[in-house]
Formats: structure tokens, sequence, C-alpha cells
């Protein structure tokens, strides 16, 4: 078995950061120390920052590669291997691939089935050992829909569906409040007539009514079917937090208010937030700003939503806001990690997962200069 060291190198510890040497052996990290090495073979990382593969809990990336242009459809097999190439190019060694499920059977935007379809593509791919990086299942069960729970049926427990998230997008609720907000968005990527977006809004509240509270209780029974952790989204109100607590939510996505967040952190949910958000500067939809909630200790997880790139340097630009390097790599590393049971990962740490990244700062960015996934050089 042939050691992998990495030297000279700026540790990121669960806790610290040192400059030392990491030993990779075999799957795990097998060494840590303090000490330089001088072994045959050994790499010089010049000072880099060597820290843990990131976690990606929630990405829409998958879809773009999918649907590269409205109503143009790609083929999956290709669109599977680019994603997960992307991914691994920017450092995130396990994700989460976030899948819709729940449809409208008419719907001008296209809102149809396919989740279950692309699970089976990915896990196939996967058993032919086709992936650079690690992959797991995130069902965004859209509870205003018409097929949720004949979705949610063609999954089990054998399908490594880590996450299931509650979806709710009722105009005038949650992430778009502001119907103005829905509506730059919604005409503007289904190019829908002022007509078209009325008859939209009135179709989603009358889903609502309809199949609201009966689909939430369905996405709950299947994820503990499945022995999925719970995610709840767009948390907004006290009150909204409060189901999420009842149902057992383990983290909340993206919640819009810091009467949310704040709320979140009153029951012992975890806040993830979306690395656009904070690197922007502020939310798309006009929702409370990542760095705000940050500021005020009510950050604990980062996704990169729908900018794969945007996670890494995410990370540490709250090292740089919180003056702590090893807390701004938690969020996107063993936060992650511990918030879907993933406890063989996320940490620089002796016997863990030796899924590794060195990386080089750049003023306020950062380049990938080696990736590692279970000791193996992935990119």
């Amino acid at each position: 078995m042939t050691d992998t060291i990495l030297t000279n190198a700026t540790l990121v510890l669960p806790d610290e950061v040192i400059r030392g040497t990491l030993v990779m052996r075999g799957e795990t990290i097998a060494e840590i120390s303090e000490t330089p090495s001088t072994a045959p073979g050994a790499i010089d990382c010049a000072g880099d920052l060597v820290i843990p593969g990131l976690i990606e809990l929630h990405t829409d990336n998958l879809e773009r590669h999918l649907q590269p242009r409205p109503k143009v459809d790609w083929p999956h097999t290709a669109a599977i291997i680019a994603h997960d190439a992307e991914l691994c190019s920017v450092g995130i060694t396990t994700v989460f691939d976030a899948l819709r499920v729940g449809s409208v059977v008419k719907d001008a935007a296209d809102y149809k089935e396919y989740a279950r379809h692309v699970a089976t593509e990915i896990l196939d791919l996967r058993a032919k050992d086709a992936l650079r990086i690690s992959h797991f299942l995130h069902l965004r069960a859209e509870c205003c829909s018409e097929t949720l729970v004949q979705e949610l049926d063609k999954f089990g427990e054998d399908d490594r569906v880590g996450i299931v998230s509650l979806m709710d997008h009722t105009p005038g609720e949650r992430q778009f409040r502001d119907l103005s907000k829905l509506k730059a968005y919604v005409c503007g990527k289904h190019n829908l007539s002022d007509d078209q977006f009325d008859d939209h809004v009135a179709a989603q509240i009358a889903l609502k009514e309809r199949f609201g509270a009966v689909h939430e209780a369905a996405a709950v029974a299947a994820c503990s079917r499945f022995g999925a952790v719970l995610a709840s989204h767009d948390d907004t109100t006290a009150d909204h937090v409060a189901v999420s607590a009842q149902h057992g939510v383990s983290f909340a996505e993206f919640p819009t208010t810091v009467e949310a967040a704040q709320a979140c952190r009153d029951h012992g949910i975890k806040v993830m937030m979306g690395a656009p958000n904070l690197i922007r500067g502020g939310s798309h939809s006009g929702n409370v700003a990542a760095h705000h909630l940050a500021e005020l200790d009510l950050l604990d997880i980062v996704s990169s939503d729908y900018v794969p790139a945007s996670l890494l340097s995410s990370a540490l630009l709250l090292g740089d806001l919180w003056g702590d390097v090893a807390r701004g790599v938690r969020t996107v590393t063993a936060a992650p990690a511990e918030a879907t049971g993933l406890h063989d990962r996320g940490r620089l740490t002796v016997g863990k997962r030796a899924d590794i990244l060195r990386i080089k700062r750049i003023e306020g960015t950062a380049t990938v200069h080696g990736v590692w996934v279970k000791g193996q050089r992935a990119g």
C-alpha cells in the first residue's frame, strides 16, 4: 500500500490551523503531524491550505446539465458525468444530488416527473465506478403538487436517499412573499405573459389548499422509511420553524428571515444558507443576507445552491469574517457531514476518510490544486 504524503502544508484541522504533514494510507487519513516529511515522493505543498473535501447538501447543478437551455434535454449519462466532474474540479467530494419529486400533470412550465429515472442512472453509474466523487440523493418533496405520493413510493431504503426536504413554493409565502420577485423569476425563466403568470399563481394556491397538508405528512413518513434526514425549506416565521421542529427537521435550508433563523437555533435546528447569497452580499429574492446571519452567529452550514464554485470561496470568506479559518471550513465540511450522519468524513482527523483538498488562496477566492477521494487522486 503506497502512502500519499502532503507536507509543508497549512493543515486546517477541526479547531485549529497548523503547518505540517498529512499522510493518506489506503482510503483513510493515517497520520497528521507538525513535522515536515523528507520521505521520497512526498508532495511539497509550499504552504498551501489542505482541508477536508467539501460536502454539498443542496445543489441545482445537475438539473442545469440535464437541461442546459429551456426545453433542451441533454443525454442523462453525459449530463451526470459532466456534473460529477464539475463538482470534483471545485473541491466537492460528497454531494447530495437534489431531485424534485412531485409534479403537475399539465403545466406551462413543463413541471414533469423525472427523479426516479435520473436516480437510477446515478446509482448505475456509481455501481460502474464511473463517477469521481461520492453521490447520495436529496429528494425535494414539492408538497404543493399532484403526484408527490406516487413519486415517493418509487424510492426505497436501497436508493441512497440521504435527505428529504419539505418544499412549499406557494406564491406569497416563504421565499417569494414578494410577488413582484416571483413574477420576475418565473416570467424570466419560462417566458410567461402577465395572464399566464396570474394563472400560475392561482393554480399554485389551489394546489396548496388541496394537497399541502396531506403531502407534507407523506413526505415526513417517506423520509423515515428511507432512513434519511429531514430538512425544511425557506422557513420565514417562528411558526414555520415550530412545525419543522415537530416533524423532526435536522437542518433548515435558506431561512428567509432573522426571526426564522433564531427560532431554528432555539429549537436545535442547524441553519444552512447559500454561498451565492454570501458572496453576492445578499439574496436574489430579497430575503435575509447570509452574511447578516453569520454576523449574528446564526449560520452553521453553507450550500453552493446554484453555483458549485462558490462553496469553497464562501468558507474562506466566513473564515475571514469570523477571524477563524477552521470555523469557516467547518461550514462546508464537518457541519454538513454531521447534519446528515456522515461521521466517516468532513474532518482532518486520523481514521477519517481521505477526502482531501489542496487549495491556494488568490485574494478573495481560491483555486483547487489537488483533489483526493478515498485517498486516490481525483482531480
